[in-house]
């Protein structure tokens, strides 16, 4: 049985053979059509990439896994060129893969769940010189999460022989002109979220009770900080926590929540992966000061309202 791994369609009007076309399976192709306009206009100098985020689609036999596995996903690729020369594509291919392992680690995947994948030479396509996944081990198993493929000079070639355009780079250095190879990390953002949010997920006890968690690096919480006022009647305490609060929005994704006791206002921002609360009470009124509970260690610190911003600053951008 033959199996199409492609979405066809039709454009325009008329649905016969002339008007068929393909959603595309992967974004990359986008990025090598346009390889000598964006070299050009940009005078970037080999070694150079282009990056590109956008949607792809392939006719999976069996989606599965929740969003791990789909047949309309978001991708991102960076095309990196580089010199043909045989010497310089395997460190540049190392080169990738330890920048693409350091930058899993820094956005908060678990260095305990990623394992890498050498393709051996016999199962790799047809156009590339060598294959790396890193693997993520994931509750229904272990899988591909990201893949740096050094593709060779295959997709420059084969647009430059189909349009009759040349696709090669001049070397102002050198003296020379080629066609750059490439080198390329991929990855499917659906599965980026999914293995950060199985990297984050915990459970602890806290003060007695369970506890469910989202351990969250700060950079990459969708919700920085809540700010919580102690008391949601009493004008001046909830008009001093909501000036708080429109400043932090102006710059982060922040949260109110007035409702209920404190205790259970924080364990909602935790089953939600918010790293700091920010808690609005009567001394506020008087010293400008707040309470800042941190997420994993529970730890409360006081502070003034001009060290907050400090603060979150330092934690969540690094400066």
């Amino acid at each position: 049985r033959a199996f199409n791994l492609m979405f066809q369609t039709q454009v325009g009007a008329l649905a016969d053979a002339s008007a068929t076309a393909y959603l595309r399976p992967e974004t990359a192709q986008g990025i090598f059509v346009n390889f000598k306009n964006v070299q050009q206009t940009s005078r970037a100098k080999i070694p150079f990439g282009i990056a590109q985020i956008g949607k792809a689609f392939r006719n999976e036999i069996t989606p599965r896994n929740f969003i791990f596995r789909s047949r309309e996903f978001e991708q991102m690729e960076i095309e990196y060129f580089i010199p043909p020369d045989d010497e310089a594509w395997p460190r540049f291919h190392e080169e990738w893969i330890k920048n693409c392992h350091d930058w899993l680690l820094s956005i908060g995947v678990r260095q305990d769940l990623l394992e890498r994948d050498v393709h051996p030479k016999e199962k790799l396509a047809h156009y590339a010189r060598a294959c790396t996944d890193i693997a993520f081990k994931f509750p229904f198993g272990r899988s591909e999460l990201l893949g740096v493929a050094a593709r060779g000079d295959f997709d420059l070639s084969a647009h430059a022989a189909a349009s009759s355009k040349k696709m090669d780079y001049a070397c102002e250095e050198t003296k020379r002109k080629y066609v750059p190879h490439v080198i390329e990390p991929s990855i499917g953002v659906d599965r980026l979220f999914l293995a950060l949010v199985c990297s984050a997920y915990d459970e602890d006890v806290v003060s007695g009770e369970p506890r469910s968690v989202l351990r969250f690096k700060p950079s990459v919480a969708p919700i920085k900080c809540a700010i919580l006022p102690l008391v949601k009647n009493k004008e001046e305490l909830v008009t001093k926590a909501r000036g708080i609060f429109s400043k932090l929005q102006m710059r982060y994704n922040v949260a109110w929540d007035a409702s209920g006791a404190i205790g259970r206002r924080y364990r909602r921002m935790d089953e939600v992966g918010t790293p700091f609360c920010v808690t609005v009470d009567f001394d506020t009124l008087e010293n400008d000061t707040v309470t800042v509970r941190d997420r994993d260690s529970t730890q409360q610190t006081r502070m003034t309202v001009e060290e907050l911003y400090r603060f979150l600053s330092r934690e969540i951008d690094g400066f």
